[in-house]
């Protein structure tokens, strides 16, 4: 029993000495990976873009296909009915968005100008205030104009930023078309190189994969959808200003989990008190019940538990990879962990299969 414990012991430490010799030899020879870098960045966005549109509509070209209908002229009315979507999207909604988001651009001076002189009564009628509570909101009140630009100016960035995936983007439609056309020979050329034990595992482990893509994807696209109309109805009933904008917030920040629809009630609020200060409680008690509609009944039923990933996890993997990658990493961290997690599920599977069945009078 000792001997065998001590050659697992050994194969373990002799893996680890390889993998921290390959990651340092990695290091050393980097400037010849910088130009496989920098391909990769550049074709990240369309194909990162036509891989969650390809997971969204190719069931639907599947179901096309399984009617009979051929693949081209499934993959031609997705593209049909993407162009309908973004005409839509462009000339009712876009403008109304752009009109409410510059007007809460505008506003965030006087918002904050507000906020200072609420600070500054409540001041007023404090008879006793520590020193130091006290110096922090002096502090805060005089500087309420530099953080309004400071926020305007990030704003202004990021929209800036934005604009620069524009070409990017031109690119999406032609990765799509192959995607949908060619995505399912992979998997079968891919096979035809290897041993027929090989293939069959390579097989499972994309199935696999495209099984936990295709949950997350499609899962998260439905709720997130669902969230997204419930706040706009619930804003627009009680009346708070930029409730299509709000909502749309709201939508893109569900795909954050656990935290996102946090995050995403912060504007809210914060709208809410200024035009109202009862509406920021209306905000809140929106928000909430959208929160748990969707924890209760959507998500259950639209995407179930297939991720299996324990909510600490989630909250060290935002963490993580929002001081890493920012937003972007944030978006796509769970996503990629529960690739990573299903792959090393698989070959952990494949390795224990050829093990030797040990000797049940060992122990």
């Amino acid at each position: 029993m000792m001997i065998v414990f001590e050659k697992k012991i050994n194969k373990i430490l002799f893996t680890f000495i390889l993998i921290f010799a390959l990651i340092y030899l990695i290091s050393i020879t980097k400037f010849i990976f910088e130009p496989v870098s920098a391909y990769l960045a550049a074709i990240a966005v369309p194909i990162i873009g036509a891989g969650i549109i390809f997971y969204i509509s190719n069931p639907f070209v599947n179901w096309l296909e399984k009617k009979r209908i051929p693949r081209l002229a499934g993959i031609g009315i997705v593209f049909l009915l993407v162009i309908a979507v973004i005409t839509v999207i462009v000339m009712f909604i876009a403008p109304i968005v752009q009109r409410q988001f510059t007007n809460l651009i505008n506003n965030i001076p006087d918002m904050f100008d507000n906020a200072q002189k609420l600070f500054d009564l409540w001041q007023e009628n404090q008879n006793v205030i520590p020193s130091q509570f006290d110096d922090t909101i002096e502090s805060i009140t005089n500087n309420f104009n530099t953080y309004a630009e400071a926020i305007t100016t990030g704003i202004i960035g990021t929209i800036g930023s934005i604009f620069g995936f524009v070409f990017s983007i031109f690119l999406i439609p032609f990765f799509l078309f192959f995607m949908l056309k060619d995505g399912h020979k992979f998997v079968p050329f891919v096979s035809q190189f290897l041993s027929p034990a090989k293939a069959k595992s390579f097989r499972t482990l994309s199935d696999n994969v495209n099984h936990t893509l295709a949950s997350f994807i499609q899962g998260q696209f439905i709720v997130s959808l669902c969230v997204g109309i419930m706040l706009y109805i619930g804003y627009s009933f009680i009346g708070l200003r930029y409730s299509l904008s709000l909502a749309l917030f709201g939508l893109v920040m569900n795909f954050v989990p656990f935290i996102g629809p946090f995050l995403s009630a912060i504007p809210a609020i914060i709208v809410g008190f200024f035009q109202e200060p009862i509406l920021a409680v209306w905000a809140t008690v929106v928000m909430v019940i959208a929160q748990q509609i969707e924890s209760n009944i959507i998500s259950p039923n639209v995407m179930g538990k297939k991720l299996s990933i324990h909510p600490l996890t989630v909250i060290t993997l935002i963490l993580a990879a929002g001081g890493i990658a920012g937003f972007i990493g944030v978006l796509f961290i769970i996503p990629a962990y529960a690739v990573v997690k299903t792959t090393i599920s698989h070959f952990y599977h494949e390795w224990k299969k050829k093990q030797p069945e040990e000797d049940p009078d060992l122990f």
